[in-house]
């Protein structure tokens, strides 16, 4: 195992339209500090190398820092990802932390950004975002784009460019707050990859590394950098919910495809058992859907991304948003 993204809490400050969690309150039962040692513990075990702390909004327990210390001192590298609105209060920690990278969420113009995530954010995320890079902390902005603000990444690109942040592109997914009509059109979604495959090849990763997430990366004969090995969810990577749910990957939706609780059984029992994460690990289970079926990608593939394909389309190895598809069908290539 490479990766795990825990969903430290799910309490939160924002209310933002698109989170896949629908954080705000936390869940009536959160491990305590104690069992939070033990799963860090546990990771660890399993050769973990990363662990990103998220929510909700991590900072907000009251352990955050104690836990992301115990993830360092077991010799594991601790990320964050947060909102940014409160950074102010939690700069000092965060840098005595020293954190592989924290991820700030800027989610496009000031206008927009705040449709998504709440009046009186934009100015605090991107004060959260110089804060971080004058205290030399690795920075990557993470845009989550949809209908509402897709159109805003050449205006977003002039703001944080010369930041020296990286950033990244992701697409939002219909669970939890967000509605399915506001989710990106394929037309859309390979214009938001057309923007990103121009500004890798434009800044050779020097004034402003931008990257598309998972659910970029399939095939393409246009578009350079589209390598993909397959979905990571329960292959090299998992998700924990805040009261202890073992899942392949939070991006499924943090309450469905559980695996099992830290509190009932061990983590290395959840992660060797034969019966555990079987849309990614057994093949009679592995059928492509419609959209990959005949594919000639599709054994390599794997059918794309699970979050994106469940999320669209109810079904794994379904994937639609597809390079390969898209342009078979829009472009004749």
């Amino acid at each position: 195992m490479s990766c795990a993204v825990w969903e430290f809490t799910l309490e939160c400050n924002l209310r933002c339209t698109h989170c896949g969690s629908s954080a705000g309150v936390p869940r009536k039962d959160e491990l305590t500090t104690k069992e939070s040692f033990s799963v860090c513990e546990q990771l660890a075990d399993l050769g973990c190398t990363d662990v990103s702390l998220m929510g909700g909004e991590s900072f907000l327990r009251s352990d955050c820092f104690t836990i992301a210390r115990s993830v360092k001192d077991l010799g594991m590298n601790v990320c964050f990802v947060s909102n940014g609105t409160m950074m102010d209060r939690y700069i000092d920690k965060v840098r005595r932390i020293e954190p592989k990278v924290v991820g700030i969420s800027l989610d496009g113009v000031k206008e927009n950004h705040e449709q998504i995530r709440g009046r009186n954010t934009w100015e605090k995320t991107v004060s959260a975002i110089e804060l971080l890079c004058k205290n030399n902390i690795q920075t990557t902005v993470i845009t989550t784009v949809s209908k509402l603000n897709f159109k805003d990444l050449p205006k977003l690109k002039e703001i944080i460019i010369g930041k020296g942040v990286n950033w990244q592109i992701q697409i939002a997914m219909p669970f939890g707050n967000f509605q399915r009509e506001l989710a990106l059109s394929r037309e859309e979604f390979y214009a938001t990859a057309l923007f990103i495959a121009k500004e890798r090849v434009r800044n050779k990763f020097e004034d402003l590394p931008v990257v598309g997430a998972h659910c970029y990366g399939y095939y393409s004969k246009l578009l350079p950098g589209c390598h993909w090995d397959g979905c990571t969810a329960g292959i090299s990577s998992i998700g924990v919910t805040s009261d202890g749910n073992i899942v392949g990957c939070l991006s499924m939706g943090n309450d469905r495809f559980l695996e099992g609780n830290v509190r009932q059984r061990r983590l290395r029992d959840i992660w060797e058992s034969e019966d555990s994460f079987p849309y990614n690990r057994k093949t009679d289970e592995m059928i492509p859907g419609p959209n990959c079926a005949g594919c000639k990608n599709e054994l390599e593939c794997g059918g794309g991304c699970s979050s994106v394909s469940y999320s669209m389309t109810g079904t794994f190895h379904n994937d639609p948003y597809c390079f390969y598809a898209i342009e078979k069908e829009m472009l004749d290539v």
